[in-house]
């Protein structure tokens, strides 16, 4: 059976059922000759909320958020699988990927420049709410006999609220958000990756002409092999391989891009007027501002993710006493997935004027604009998009295990089958298309926001509690730093066992005992 038939067959079969679940899940109205899906407004109100609420400060706080990053107020006997430089690659990994490269280029080429401010705006909001699922996924984990830990919005749904005296709504959203999560990684976080990692190989080798053309099966069946050996080793080898690929492809897209810039230079001040102007004025878009707002605001929220909770399960695993701590280092992502990655990728556009060509969009466009340099930096994009792909299927691949266990009692027979379902996914959706699949995944992975943003509504006291105590006990003097030889490396290991190989010696900086400094008047 072909490609193109498999695709048909689903479609027939599951079509009506998706066009119904988009229709809820998307339901959008008319402001003017836009439409503004009711999700965005969801989303974007909670990092409101949040922001104001928690009274998010990003510059006063940095100090402190990265001191926790480095490990200097975790030991390495605290409870926990990871680091929370781990949990902190493990979640930049799901959520920097192709909706910084493609998903960008779309909002450009859907709502031009101005499109790239409200992708900022919308990434400082998701701050607040990126800290409100870590801290919460932390303070309601459960640390099982063996050292593991199963955490996530599930948890504190079921758990935060049953100790608020919502028992019975706790457990249904708990059940409803793990239940939809299970099923959307498997799309959002597998099929479309794999489909997109072979799209752009058979694009560079050649495209129709390419040996791999018609073969996707061919890449699909070597990441699900090379992902299946970090998958089964769980959420310590995953974070292993995401602590290491996450600073690489990073580094690598980013210095492209700069170079990108360098040699546009002189074009910058222009992208940037550029990029303002037409912010606020909407000129050829389709609703004028609001169109430009709505399509930034909506591509951003389908990037960094926040509002969907993963956050919440990757630093639920973090060797950590103090949760508020993993929301400090939690609301960095959507900062560094939106606000830097995603704008370096808009800059490249615009300053190379390959937005202006019509006929590129998504990945192509990028692929324009890195052309402009040399060929040879499309190879280089590839690579990036490989790296990319391949740690969203790694870390979406553990929110699945997690629900799933959640879903079936921590059934491990349960958990296991998923992960061999998932990594046969990897094949399947390098083969073909599957959109169908992957549109209903797509409407499951933003409808289990409203779940999510309920409970953290519901547990707004509490969190902001635990956010403002941790500020004061650290002005106080109440949460010390802890002694060099107890802590562990970014990467996990223990860090007197580094020392006794250095000879006993500290690495510099190793002994920076000061309290950060934090103002009570925040309570």
């Amino acid at each position: 059976m072909s490609a193109t038939s498999v695709d048909e067959s689903i479609q027939n079969i599951f079509g009506p059922i998706v066009d119904f679940l988009e229709t809820i899940v998307f339901f959008a109205v008319p402001i003017g000759d836009a439409e503004l899906p009711l999700l965005v407004v969801w989303l974007i109100s909670a990092g409101i909320f949040l922001t104001f609420w928690l009274r998010i400060r990003p510059i006063r706080d940095a100090k402190l958020s990265f001191k926790i990053i480095k490990g200097h107020y975790s030991r390495h006997s605290d409870p926990g699988q990871v680091t929370s430089f781990q949990a902190l690659a493990t979640e930049l990994s799901g959520t920097i990927g192709l909706g910084n490269i493609a998903g960008v280029a779309v909002a450009i080429s859907l709502g031009g420049p101005g499109a790239t401010l409200w992708i900022i705006l919308a990434g400082l909001l998701g701050m607040a709410v990126k800290m409100a699922e870590a801290t919460l996924g932390q303070k309601y984990r459960t640390v099982h006999a063996d050292g593991s830990v199963s955490g996530g919005p599930m948890y504190y749904l079921r758990d935060g609220l049953k100790s608020i005296g919502r028992p019975k709504l706790g457990k249904f959203l708990g059940l409803f958000y793990a239940a939809g999560m299970m099923i959307a990684v498997l799309g959002a976080g597998n099929i479309f990756q794999a489909n997109q990692v072979t799209a752009q190989l058979v694009n560079v080798t050649g495209g129709t002409d390419s040996p791999l053309y018609g073969q996707g099966w061919i890449v699909g069946l070597v990441l699900a092999l090379v992902a299946g050996v970090v998958i089964i080793g769980g959420i310590k080898s995953i974070a292993r391989m995401t602590s290491r690929i996450t600073p690489i492809m990073a580094v690598l897209y980013v210095l492209c891009v700069l170079l990108i810039l360098a040699i546009n230079i002189g074009q910058i001040p222009a992208a940037i007027a550029t990029i303002f102007s037409s912010a606020f004025t909407g000129a050829g878009v389709t609703g004028g501002i609001i169109g430009v707002a709505i399509i930034g605001i909506q591509r951003a929220v389908f990037s960094n993710a926040a509002g969907t909770g993963t956050a919440a399960m990757a630093h639920a695993a973090s060797k950590n006493k103090r949760p508020a701590e993993e929301g400090l280092v939690a609301a960095w992502e959507p900062f560094i997935d939106s606000v830097v990655i995603c704008t370096m990728t808009a800059l490249a556009i615009i300053v190379t004027g390959v937005y202006q060509d019509t006929t590129s969009d998504g990945v192509a466009m990028t692929t324009d604009a890195f052309n402009t340099v040399h060929d040879a930096f499309s190879i280089l994009l590839t690579v990036s998009i490989a790296l990319f792909g391949f740690s969203t299927i790694l870390s979406f691949s553990y929110y699945g295990r997690k629900t799933t266990g959640y879903v079936f009692n921590q059934s491990k027979i349960a958990e296991r089958a998923y992960d061999v379902v998932y990594v046969v996914f990897i094949v399947i959706g390098a083969s073909v298309s599957l959109d169908m699949v992957v549109r209903f995944s797509d409407a499951m992975f933003f409808l289990v926001t409203v779940p999510n943003m309920l409970g953290i509504y519901f547990l707004a006291k509490v969190l902001r509690k635990e956010v403002f105590d941790h500020r004061v006990g650290c002005q106080t003097g109440q949460i010390p730093v802890v002694p060099l030889g107890e802590r562990s490396t970014i990467l996990g290991a223990k860090m007197s066992e580094k020392i006794d190989k250095n000879g006993g010696s500290q690495p510099s900086g190793g002994a920076d005992k000061d309290p950060v400094s934090a103002n009570a008047s925040d309570r």
